[in-house]
């Protein structure tokens, strides 16, 4: 049984930017979206959504997952490790989309994911439709957390699995000097010069020093109506896989 934790106020609930503004920032990054990722995170991203979906398949056997703020859909196409009949991706972006079909087309993944536009807070399929709702680096970026979370419980199944992976924000010098560099002068210079869009990776970090991390975070899920929820730090605190379940 999770240890009972001192439920934050209200006011600290975590309230993104605006969904159009998100949507048109993604949408036009979408090109460089994959090899940005891969360029800034050194290629630890790959690792992290590996032990991501080791996590989940040390829980649960899914037969129907769903990937919230899906992108490009790499966190849906390593989910098919776990052998599921279907796997369903959502994302407000468009661009984003297209990009992650091309992706799955060229794969020969069509008949197994399918990635669709949708919202977070309005999550288009029924109650208990899924053993499994997952997000890698997109719940920051809702434009409310906690409705997110709780659209994601609603359609699991009870005994579904929450998993969410995102930064957070080491503790411990000299990381999180450096990290703290890093997120705020280098990464932003590197996008900007890739992606060509000058506002898109100054927007990634204040994200990211924003977002309500460690446990904080642990106790949005519990607000959200998860069970059980547990954090795991990843590479030295840079990163975090959330879980919890549907009772």
């Amino acid at each position: 049984m999770a240890r009972k934790r001192k439920m934050i106020p209200e006011k600290n609930e975590h309230k993104g930017a605006p969904r159009e503004q998100v949507e048109a920032m993604f949408d036009s990054i979408s090109r460089h979206y994959d090899r940005l990722n891969h360029i800034l995170s050194m290629g630890t991203d790959r690792r992290w959504r590996r032990r991501a979906v080791n996590l989940i398949g040390s829980c649960i056997r899914p037969s129907n997952i769903l990937d919230v703020a899906t992108g490009t859909g790499d966190l849906a196409i390593e989910s098919l490790r776990l052998g599921p009949l279907k796997v369903t991706g959502i994302d407000i972006s468009g661009k984003m989309l297209e990009e992650g079909r091309l992706k799955i087309t060229r794969l020969g993944l069509g008949d197994r994911i399918e990635l669709l536009k949708g919202d977070s807070q309005s999550i288009e399929f029924s109650d208990g439709t899924f053993d499994v709702a997952m997000s890698a680096f997109g719940v920051r970026n809702f434009e409310d957390t906690v409705a997110g979370l709780r659209e994601m419980c609603r359609v699991l199944r009870p005994g579904g699995m929450l998993m969410v992976l995102e930064f957070s924000r080491p503790s411990r010098f000299p990381l999180k000097q450096i990290y703290g560099l890093y997120f705020r002068r280098v990464l932003p210079r590197i996008g900007r010069r890739v992606s060509g869009d000058p506002g898109a990776y100054s927007y990634l970090p204040s994200s990211v020093m924003s977002f309500p991390d460690n446990e904080r975070f642990l106790e949005l899920m519990l607000r959200a109506g998860f069970t059980g929820v547990k954090q795991t730090k990843l590479t030295g605190g840079i990163a975090s896989i959330y879980h919890g379940f549907k009772p």
